[in-house]
């Protein structure tokens, strides 16, 4: 299997088990057969692939001016969308339904980007650490002789 087919069929896989997991929690979202939420979860990956990129650039004002957050709203909206084309099949009552079902899923990130805490610090097997530091003896200044002279003069 390429790739790019198992990257696209694992990022269809999440984002279908986010939109069910959407309309299993918020109220406002309906789905009659299990084909219609994979429908809608295709339509949805292809809005995000094309469409979502001409949004936020026509968007980016608001986006810095809400340090991203209208971001959700974009994604709400989105879905509102894919509602509106899948009507009898895939329903969407009202924004706030399509808004609270987006707020949690985060399309841009497959497990694959996701970062991992054991990843960041492995090192290959076959590298060996680095050499310890060459003991260096403390240099001796000569400021260092008068104070041993002048404590010892006080002794």
């Amino acid at each position: 299997m390429p790739p790019t087919l198992k990257k696209f069929l694992q990022s269809w896989l999440i984002n279908t088990l986010a939109v069910l997991l959407a309309v299993s929690i918020v109220p406002g979202l309906h789905y009659d057969k299990f084909t219609d939420l994979m429908t809608a979860s295709l339509l949805l990956g292809i809005l995000n692939a094309f469409l979502r990129p001409i949004l936020l650039l026509v968007a980016l004002p608001l986006l810095i001016f809400t340090l991203g957050l209208f971001m959700l709203v974009i994604n709400g909206l989105l879905l509102y969308f894919v509602g509106f084309l899948l009507q009898p099949q895939f329903t969407v009552n009202s924004f706030w339904a399509a808004f609270w079902g987006r707020a949690g899923h985060q399309p841009d990130l497959t497990p694959s980007q996701c970062p991992h805490p054991l990843r960041q610090h492995q090192r290959p097997s076959s590298a060996h650490p680095p050499p310890p530091a060459p003991f260096r003896p403390r240099r001796k200044w000569p400021c260092d002789r008068r104070l041993t002279s002048r404590a010892r003069s006080l002794l």
